[in-house]
């Protein structure tokens, strides 16, 4: 069956454009996205021999420029006058979503300052693809990497163990093994997803208990990305007055405080107090 793909003839705004590309597989990028990377003027990149595995696949021949961490402040000013004098600039990472803990940041706040357009389009990401394979709850918070100094990675999990809600990190798989101790200590009791090769032909989910998590005997590859799920609900369970409850209540009425009968039957049927103040209200106005 043939499918018919219109495009807009629609001339693309010019502007920086900010291009998520494949976390593994090359397949996983949109048309859009390839539409506009073949027609920038020039497309900023981390690694020029990485982005070029991915034009070579789409016959994208765009001039390449490396941005990255250790020059993307003084490619700056360059980079800032290509965009006022009108070229179409897109800004790429190695994989997934620029400006997610990768360089981008210094020249997106430079183009805003600057009331430069910018544009960010949907694409792949790893965090949204880890959460959705998580199972854990949809409302979570995006750490990113841990820091370097043990003090400051204490901290940080410290008050995000605090958070009622999954929680999102990237590791180096050589430094997997470090940061374990540290996630059990801070979140006992809860589950963990550990992903690895997304997208690719070995990719692998690990589901396991925080509690039970071991180190990795043998090195792993690339970069993982870690899903912690939302703390357990430490909410008692409540069961509802039986009629025996009732007829207890009901003896011991006249003889002690409602206070000390909603402690009494509450501690130890898990029944809620306030029932149970309800009930003895009613009691009382009955007689």
């Amino acid at each position: 069956m043939d499918i018919n793909i219109r495009t807009h003839n629609k001339e693309i705004k010019k502007g920086l454009y900010l291009i998520p590309t494949p976390i593994g597989n090359l397949e996983d990028i949109t048309f859009r996205a390839v539409n506009i990377l073949k027609k920038s003027d020039y497309i900023l990149c981390e690694d020029t021999r990485v982005s070029k595995i991915l034009f070579r696949k789409y016959e994208i021949k765009t001039k390449l420029i490396a941005n990255h961490k250790f020059n993307e402040t003084k490619n700056l000013p360059k980079i800032i006058e290509l965009l006022k004098n009108g070229a179409l600039v897109s800004l790429i990472s190695d994989a997934g979503t620029p400006c997610v803990s990768d360089p981008g940041k210094i020249l997106l706040n430079e183009c805003i300052k600057k009331n430069i357009d910018v544009y960010s389009l949907p694409g792949p990401s790893s965090v949204t693809t880890a959460i959705s394979a998580s199972g854990f709850s949809e409302k979570f918070f995006f750490y990113g990497f841990f820091p370097e100094k043990k003090k400051d990675l204490k901290e940080d999990l410290n008050n995000l163990s605090k958070l009622n809600s999954c929680l999102v990190f990237f590791v180096s798989s050589k430094k997997i093994n470090k940061i374990i101790p540290y996630l059990k200590t801070n979140f006992a009791g809860r589950k963990i997803l550990i992903c690895r090769e997304m997208t690719k032909y070995f990719e692998e989910f690990i589901r396991e208990e925080v509690n039970s998590i071991k180190k990795f005997d043998t090195q792993l590859k690339g970069e993982l990305t870690i899903v912690i799920s939302e703390k357990k609900s430490t909410k008692k369970s409540s069961y509802n007055l039986s009629e025996s409850d009732k007829r207890l209540i009901s003896k011991m009425i006249n003889k002690i405080s409602t206070k000390e009968i909603a402690k009494l039957i509450g501690d130890e049927k898990k029944i809620s107090k306030k029932e149970i103040y309800d009930y003895c209200l009613k009691l009382k106005d009955e007689n």
